[in-house]
């Protein structure tokens, strides 16, 4: 397919493309983005930003390479390339601490952006500071549209989308479990939690983990439906625990992506809601979304659940942060491609109707290979959606679930399968 005509000198340009995740990305559009693609890797080193240039063309010298333009950290910097190019990928993070300049310069100058933040309060702060912007320049602005969070929302939205096909119905509730997950996170990923008390505070985490905070339509109001139903309540076994029971899930327990996924996914409910080219799409007044993860048995889960609890205290201990950080992976550093190539990961939602007799859809969500090379994929095909497919969207910022099908299907031509059925009892 054709992509889009434009006057800037690039299509796409991944700014961090010596990290982690950025050299994953070069990667991936090296073997499976159109070889005419105009491209550029983009950072603060010059050497090597060449040897991802070199390995790029060891892996598919029959393209067009990608130039190389050096930008540090400014406004000035992000400003000046985001003007070079229709799509700005950005892997650098922290967020909180280092993201600002590039989502600021593609909504000022009409870029579209796409990031890999599983920072909540970073997104909150950018919806506040620069979302009227990206609406007046029709920058179309995805953050959170790698591993955290776009599988659970595209789940979701695959479990919606068949139950209205089916039954011309809203869903009601979607549980998405992480079912299998083999795989260690990077030193980006380890910062990231490590330091988010040092850029947001107390009331900046507080108030961007509210359930619904970062949906544009209020969770109270239903889309002028006065419907209000409560959130699924845990019981007291499930607080000390963890633990839980779903039917067709299993047994599950406390997910560390759990309250990051959620936001994403009900922002989608509330972008879904308010753009008109969505509204068909929009998932109800009664929708509700758990995440959870599948333990190898109940002492295992438990186990899980207060680790993360104790994840929890060392994240808020500036002493425990600083012992935790000499142990792990650096900003930049990862598991090694050999090992990452073991990686799985799966999730597996159900998504019952609104209003019926109980009928449920199940859909399950899988890839194999590091969970960083699908951020990759995640972010590359986000982008070949933008340049090629009409998507109908104002200029404001979004989520995965807003490109739709179409998204899904270059995924799966990707690698990363997303099946979805009606669930028989």
């Amino acid at each position: 397919m054709p992509s889009k005509q434009h006057d800037r000198q690039y299509d796409i340009v991944v700014f961090g493309a010596t990290g982690y995740t950025g050299t994953y990305t070069a990667q991936y559009i090296t073997t499976h983005l159109p070889t005419d693609l105009k491209w550029a890797v983009a950072g603060r080193s010059q050497s090597k930003l060449e040897d991802v240039v070199a390995e790029c063309n060891k892996l598919n010298a029959d393209r067009v390479q990608p130039g190389i333009e050096i930008c540090n950290l400014t406004d000035s910097d992000l400003a000046a390339l985001a003007k070079k190019t229709f799509i700005l990928i950005t892997t650098v993070g922290p967020y909180g601490k280092l993201g600002e300049h590039a989502f600021k310069a593609c909504a000022e100058n009409g870029t579209h952006y796409l990031d890999v933040t599983g920072e909540v309060p970073f997104v909150a702060k950018m919806l506040k500071k620069y979302e009227s912007t990206a609406k007046e320049s029709g920058a179309l602005m995805f953050p959170q549209i790698g591993i955290e969070s776009a599988p659970p929302d595209l789940v979701t939205w695959s479990l919606a989308s068949f139950i209205r096909s089916e039954f011309s119905s809203p869903i009601r509730d979607v549980t998405v479990s992480i079912h299998n997950l083999k795989s260690a996170p990077s030193g980006g990923t380890i910062t990231t939690a490590l330091t988010i008390f040092e850029y947001f505070t107390l009331s900046e985490l507080r108030a961007a983990f509210k359930p619904y905070a970062l949906s544009p339509l209020p969770r109270n109001t239903g889309n002028n439906n006065s419907s209000n139903t409560p959130r699924p309540k845990r019981s007291l076994l499930t607080t000390l625990t963890g633990l839980i029971h779903i039917p067709t899930l299993g047994l599950l327990t406390t997910s560390p992506a759990a309250s990051t996924d959620a936001a994403l996914v009900q922002r989608t409910w509330g972008l879904l809601g308010t753009v008109p080219s969505r509204k068909a799409q929009w998932y109800g007044a009664n929708f509700s979304f758990r995440e959870y993860l599948r333990p190898r048995g109940w002492v295992r889960g438990i186990a899980i659940h207060y680790a993360l609890l104790a994840l929890g205290l060392v994240m808020v201990t500036p002493w425990l942060r600083r012992a935790a950080a000499r142990w792990l992976y650096q900003p930049g550093e990862g598991p090694a491609a050999e090992v990452a190539r073991g990686d799985e990961i799966e999730y597996w939602g159900v998504g019952v109707r609104d209003g019926g007799v109980g009928e449920r859809a199940v859909c399950r969500a899988g890839f194999r290979g590091s969970a960083y090379y699908l951020t990759g994929i995640l972010l590359a095909e986000a982008a070949s959606t933008l340049l090629e497919d009409d998507v109908d969207l104002p200029g404001g910022v979004y989520t995965a679930a807003c490109l739709g099908q179409p998204y899904i299907d270059r995924l799966d031509r990707g690698g990363f399968h997303i099946e979805t059925k009606l669930l028989e009892d």
